[in-house]
């Protein structure tokens, strides 16, 4: 198929609307994004967009109009809360859900019993929708999944050759979709952030809800009641992570990779590849450039792309919106104090994991050693132990560790009471030499109640035998004493049940590989 290029002239306006009102598929410029329309009366016509763009046919799609009195015929009832933003806002960045008429199908529905329908703003969107003669269904004109153009140029490498036309009307102004509420349900909903932000809404018709699926993602097996709920979309070819961080600790993390590209802020300090989407503290400015910005770089072939992380109010709301689909909800938290938890069974190999992250560039905190800058230099716990369990454990000013495990590992009572005295100062310690990004290497990681304080964990497992035979190596003791600590602690079960990832120490799994496809995933 020859696609045309029109410009935003009276004929080529005419020309295009006219192949709208015959059956066919024509690109226009809206204040949000390029939209790809088609007659929304017409099922065949509605069809082909699906095609063009490669969108599943239960997505639904936002019917476009040119004047206020033409969304009536389109719906069943325009209910007060409706016309109150219709009103108010209409033209505008904003799309309003009504129980459909039967002049609506299902194709342009996706199968619903509601419409999606809204005025843009955009003076050569309502040209084109006049000049057609009729409603215009119209999604965003890309292939699906990808970013929403917002220049005339993404969409002819999108669409051209597979519709009929595509009017250049320059920049978009917003970047990002339209504001979608459905007043089809019981409370008004936002389904899908814009520029038309909820308290701008709700100052209108009062207290409106946010659907869960903005920022969560969609359950599984659930209904997408508007366009843009996917759980993946808007994504570019990279694979993209967001980093939940201040200025700071993103800095300094994405610095240290290697072979990635950051997509950040005006201003931002990154010594990697970058691509700017405005500046921090003006969410109109990120929502312009994110799909520009997400395209940039798949022209400059980024294979992984960290994102730093945007506000979650005002149009804020609806740039996170975007981009947590864009990176499929991949997160990592680094304002939790430790980006790792590395725990495990003890004698499974767990010092040989924290050795390998150290090389990689991770800050590894050691908790085994702050219990023993405790057990020596901390006057205060060593009288609470000596209270606890006796003079004797005290050899010279610090705990005999071979003594007080003789007690403990025997009494599961006492072995709590040691962890109640001890584990709170470990992990305060821990935390204040935490850096970014820090591995907690803890082998009481759970009984501490330190998982919370992790981005993700990681437990090593080895088999009993192989335990044995370690702990009896490191530390000199005998098999019956081995086993003691063994029983002490938490089973295999629980490390696997309560772990983001385990690692298999057998002798016959490679660690470094288990290691670098974990980190792969976390990072």
């Amino acid at each position: 198929m020859e696609t045309k290029i029109f410009t935003t002239s009276e004929k080529d306006i005419m020309e295009a609307g006219e192949i709208i009102r015959k059956g066919g598929l024509v690109a226009f410029p809206t204040e949000t994004v390029y939209g790809l329309g088609a007659d929304a009366l017409n099922e065949e016509a509605v069809k082909k967009i699906y095609l063009a763009k490669g969108r599943p046919s239960d997505n639904p799609l936002i019917v476009h109009v040119s004047r206020k009195e033409d969304i009536a015929p389109l719906v069943k009832e325009i209910t007060p809360k409706a016309q109150k933003l219709i009103d108010a806002f209409f033209p505008a960045p904003l799309t309003v859900i009504l129980p459909k008429s039967e002049k609506v199908g299902k194709v342009v529905s996706g199968g619903l019993d509601t419409v999606a329908v809204r005025m843009p703003e955009n003076e050569t969107a309502r040209r084109l929708i006049s000049a057609s003669g009729c409603p215009v269904a119209a999604p965003s004109a890309n292939t699906s999944g990808l970013p929403s153009p917002t220049r005339a140029k993404y969409v002819i490498e999108d669409m051209n050759g597979k519709i009929d036309g595509i009017i250049d009307g320059g920049d978009c102004e917003f970047g990002v979709e339209s504001t979608v509420i459905t007043l089809a349900t019981e409370e008004p909903t936002i389904l899908r952030p814009g520029a038309v932000t909820k308290e701008m809404i709700e100052e209108v018709i009062g207290p409106v809800q946010v659907a869960r699926a903005v920022l969560e993602g969609m359950k599984e097996n659930e209904t997408a009641a508007s366009p843009g709920m996917k759980y993946k979309h808007y994504a570019p070819k990279a694979k993209v992570v967001i980093v939940d961080a201040d200025k700071k600790a993103y800095e300094n993390f994405v610095n240290r990779q290697k072979n990635a590209f950051a997509l950040c802020f005006e201003g931002d300090e990154v010594t990697i590849p970058k691509v700017t989407f405005g500046k921090e503290n003006d969410d109109l400015s990120q929502a312009r450039e994110l799909f520009d910005a997400l395209r940039l770089l798949d022209e400059m072939g980024a294979k992984k792309v960290y994102a730093r992380i945007p506000h979650t109010t005002g149009v804020g709301m609806a740039v996170y919106n975007r981009l947590i689909r864009a990176a499929a909800f991949n997160i990592i938290d680094l304002r939790k104090p430790f980006t790792i938890g590395l725990t495990g069974q003890t004698g499974a190999g767990k010092g040989y994991v924290g050795e390998y992250l150290t090389s990689l560039g991770f800050h590894v905190l050691d908790s085994d050693k702050f219990v023993g800058r405790i057990y020596e230099k901390n006057p205060e716990i060593l009288k609470k132990l000596s209270a606890e369990f006796g003079n004797d454990i005290i050899v010279k000013g610090e705990v005999d560790r071979k003594k007080l495990g003789k007690i403990v590992f025997s009494d599961n009572e006492k072995l709590q009471k040691l962890n109640s005295i001890v584990h709170p100062e470990v992990i305060r310690l821990c935390e204040e030499n935490a850096e970014i990004p820090s591995v907690l290497d803890a082998p009481q990681l759970f009984e501490a109640k330190a998982q919370d304080k992790c981005y993700k964990i990681i437990s090593v497992t080895a088999p009993e035998s192989i335990r044995l035979e370690r702990i009896m190596r490191r530390d000199g003791i005998t098999e019956n004493e081995a086993k003691k600590r063994i029983d002490a602690q938490l089973d295999e079960e629980y490390y696997k049940s309560n772990s983001d990832f385990v690692i298999i120490n057998d002798g016959k799994n490679d660690i470094k590989k288990q290691i670098d496809t974990i980190l792969e995933e976390i990072l």
